[in-house]
């Protein structure tokens, strides 16, 4: 086997960031991811540095493990084709708004009628159930409406978004557990189901579990946004030589760290003893780290604080962390050689699994490199491929790499 999900046919009719992430995630853990993509791509095909056109940075490490197919679902033959495929698989994920795939032919109702079995997942910007329904959502827009640009500003100037597609990504991991959890029920009933995982609440619940804090209560026993989070100091803190990331957290912790600076004496007083204390002097505690810290080299407070059992480590650029050391050690960041692209660094799959450990089976796919191969799969003789393509309603991809 090649990861817990083999044999798991997908139908992946998701672009962009979200939904590729989700099942992304899914094709890591062994299901066989179907990218059915229009005959223009995925738009991150075209995000971020390239040596080939359509075959971005971006789309290389959110698409790799997948294989493309092209349908033209805007044309009966396409949608024609697209219903004899949701008859065999066992997954259909979209990131369309459900009327958008009302339009097309492909809302649960008929899909279901298709095929009782499928299990129907998307993950669009809002419930249905509310007034925002209809209304079109990216990542910047979900982090607006959940708060956090101005949460990131009460650390430091005015609103502003994390430097991450974090929405897309958070609710993307909700989306591929929303699936694994819906296809373990299958295997207990035998019954698909549709599933919806809206971003606004998805995302609300990963950032409010946090900064709702205070307003937990009715009525209110204090202030949104967890006080530590949001001090301006909390930060990776300069060193001699550069920066460190520290986290001395638990009573013992600062007990340790008081000795190590020559200031026993702190971890009596009332401000500093406890978790309670410390975060309602945060500010001082943090201002307190940082001409610390200044001190010494990173190597050195590493070492020291190794050997102290305080959470510290040396903050990378992001371009170092290909040779952290530790990902050395356990080979997360790889090179290969990708058939169309040249020499690539590949991101690994984190978990690790004692019986059906999860493998990259597939380089990220050129637009429409597997259509004819999946159409084959699904059922499709050879004339019909021909035909299909012949209509525009299929397109593949050049059978040779230049």
């Amino acid at each position: 086997m090649a990861g817990p999900l083999d044999g798991v046919k997908i139908l992946d009719l998701t672009s962009n960031f979200m939904g590729p992430y989700a099942s992304l995630l899914l094709a890591n853990l062994g299901a066989d991811v179907c990218k059915v993509e229009t005959p223009s791509g995925d738009t991150t095909r075209g995000v971020g540095p390239a040596r080939n056109p359509g075959m971005g940075a971006i789309f290389l490490h959110l698409n790799r493990n997948k294989r493309s197919i092209v349908l033209d679902l805007k044309s009966a033959d396409g949608r024609a084709a697209i219903d004899r495929m949701i008859e065999r698989a066992d997954v259909l994920v979209y990131s369309l708004r459900p009327a958008a795939m009302a339009r097309m032919g492909l809302d649960y109702e008929r899909v279901r009628a298709r095929n009782p079995r499928i299990v129907y997942c998307g993950a669009f910007g809002f419930g249905q159930g509310g007034q925002y329904a209809a209304k079109p959502a990216y990542d910047d827009l979900i982090q607006s409406a959940v708060g956090m640009p101005v949460l990131q500003a009460r650390k430091q100037g005015p609103p502003d978004y994390v430097a991450s597609a974090v929405a897309d990504r958070v609710v993307g991991m909700a989306l591929s557990t929303a699936v694994s959890a819906a296809l373990y029920r299958r295997e207990r009933t035998g019954l698909g189901q549709s599933v919806e995982v809206p971003m606004f609440e998805s995302f609300a619940h990963f950032v409010l579990g946090d900064h709702l804090y205070g307003h937990t209560f009715t009525p209110p026993i204090g202030d949104t946004g967890y006080a530590r989070m949001m001090n301006a100091d909390r930060r990776p803190y300069r060193t001699i030589d550069g920066y460190l990331g520290i986290n001395v957290y638990t009573d013992r912790h600062w007990q340790r760290f008081f000795e190590i600076c020559g200031r026993p004496d702190l971890a009596a007083d009332p401000r500093f003893a406890d978790i309670a204390g410390r975060t309602a002097n945060i500010g001082e505690l943090n201002a307190f780290l940082a001409e610390v810290l200044a001190t010494r080299t990173t190597a050195e407070w590493v070492q020291v604080l190794d050997e102290a059992d305080i959470p510290a480590i040396r903050m990378n650029l992001p371009e170092e962390v290909v040779d952290d050391p530790h990902m050395k050690d356990v080979g997360f960041i790889a090179e290969e050689e990708h058939p169309s692209e040249g020499r690539i660094r590949s991101l690994g799959i984190a978990a690790t699994w004692s019986d059906d450990q999860p493998d990259i089976r597939h380089p990220a796919p050129r637009l429409g490199e597997h259509t004819e191969e999946i159409l084959a799969e699904f059922g499709f003789g050879p004339g019909e491929i021909a035909d299909l393509i012949e209509s525009g309603a299929a397109v593949a991809a050049p059978k040779e790499v230049k």
